[in-house]
């Protein structure tokens, strides 16, 4: 054969003669190749930017990680511990549990995508209320499940009692995201605990608490305080958010012994690198300084909304590090109106834009732009401006 003149086997399948027979190409399988994507928070390619899009905390490591970081980083050649035990330890006393109901993951969503995987099999379903946490529809596709999508109430909270008509003898799980990403509301515990009640205990209930430190509500759960009497929850965590990890993700589940068992058994060995297990162990003896910062954010926050509310906005009662816009349609205008006045957002087509809570600064950018839109609208909920639902008459 001459050089430089590809043979048969060397050419694209497209690029094959007529004449080649039609080989069989490596398939992935079909639920695979309908997945919805998960789409980030925009970063914003100019430094100056302002990231209000991926609801992370706005502050630098504290010291204490940083020096946990430095020390791990000299022992990068050994593998880290094969369930994170240390860890998993230290989580344990934090909560006053034991370690062995603590799984330890490459954060939150692949803890809940161990769980997804170990529970259920095809033609099982997954309850849980829409619009949501983005993750959960690819979680259940990819375990081979069928979502079950309750429509979330005009307020942007669960409604747990379609939820719970939802439930037949195919749902092996319903997710519980408080406060639920992006809406920001946030299930009260004695609305947990009727909850609990009426879901039958071979059905778990994965009670997703990403920004549960945020919360200041009138009755915020004390989830931990039900698993004694609830068997079928399961309480899934994060050092993303308040304890300002995002990078190095970190993420636990706390259940019963057998299931936390089994489950590490089914997971990656070696899932949390060393170094992000040593950093979350130093988080975890910094309360008081992650406390601090929360209160921080939380006096952010609701100088945000009061200052949104002035203007006109409605936007409910959010309890995470986060706004929700409900801007339907025209949430891309916004997000790209944002952009340009210095901060980035998270749009949610059709729905709303979710904006994060960060520095004083960025945060005076968001009031700037809020204003003018609502001004634009002069204060008409259905003029067709922009602002479209989301302002008050």
């Amino acid at each position: 054969m001459a050089m430089g003149i590809p043979g048969p086997s060397e050419l694209d399948e497209a690029e094959q003669p007529p004449s080649a027979p039609e080989r069989p190409a490596v398939r992935l399988r079909a639920a695979l190749e309908s997945l919805p994507a998960y789409v980030p928070g925009a970063a914003g390619s100019n430094p100056g930017v302002f990231k209000l899009s991926s609801n992370e905390a706005p502050f630098p490591p504290l010291p204490a990680v940083l020096a946990a970081i430095a020390d791990a980083a000299e022992d990068i050649n050994r593998y880290p511990l094969m369930y994170a035990d240390r860890l998993a330890e230290e989580i344990a006393r934090h909560h006053g549990e034991v370690a062995d109901r603590v799984i330890v993951g490459n954060g939150s969503v692949a803890v809940a995508e161990l769980i997804l995987r170990g529970m259920c099999e095809p033609g099982d379903e997954v309850v849980y209320s829409w619009r949501s946490f983005e993750a959960y529809p690819i979680l259940v596709q990819v375990a081979g499940a069928t979502s079950v999508q309750i429509p979330n109430t005009p307020d942007g909270r669960h409604d747990l009692e379609a939820m719970a008509a939802a439930i037949t003898d195919r749902t092996k799980i319903v997710i519980l995201c408080t406060p639920n990403n992006p809406t920001g509301a946030a299930i009260s515990h004695s609305e947990l605990v009727a909850f609990l009640d009426v879901v039958p205990s071979n059905v778990m209930v994965l009670l997703d608490e990403a920004y549960a430190h945020f919360v200041r509500s009138a009755d915020p759960i004390d989830s931990f305080a039900l698993l004694p009497d609830h068997k079928n929850l399961v309480i899934l965590r994060t050092f993303a958010k308040a304890y300002g990890l995002a990078g190095l993700r970190v993420g636990y589940a706390v259940t019963r012994r057998r299931l936390a068992r089994t489950l590490r058994t089914a997971s990656t060995p070696f899932g949390v690198n060393a170094i992000a297990q040593a950093a979350a162990v130093a988080a975890l003896g910094q309360q008081q300084a992650v406390a601090d910062r929360v209160g921080e954010l939380v006096s952010e926050r609701e100088r945000v909304v009061a200052a949104m509310r002035a203007q006109g906005w409605d936007i409910g009662d959010p309890q995470g590090n986060f706004v929700w816009l409900p801007l339907g349609d025209v949430a891309g205008a916004f997000a790209t109106d944002a952009m340009e006045a210095g901060v980035t957002v998270r749009p949610f087509a059709g729905d709303g834009v979710r904006v994060s809570i960060g520095e004083s600064e960025a945060n005076d950018i968001v009031l700037e732009l809020t204003a003018r839109w609502a001004s634009s609208s002069g204060g008409d909920a259905a003029d067709t401006t922009g602002v479209g639902g989301s302002l008050q008459n």
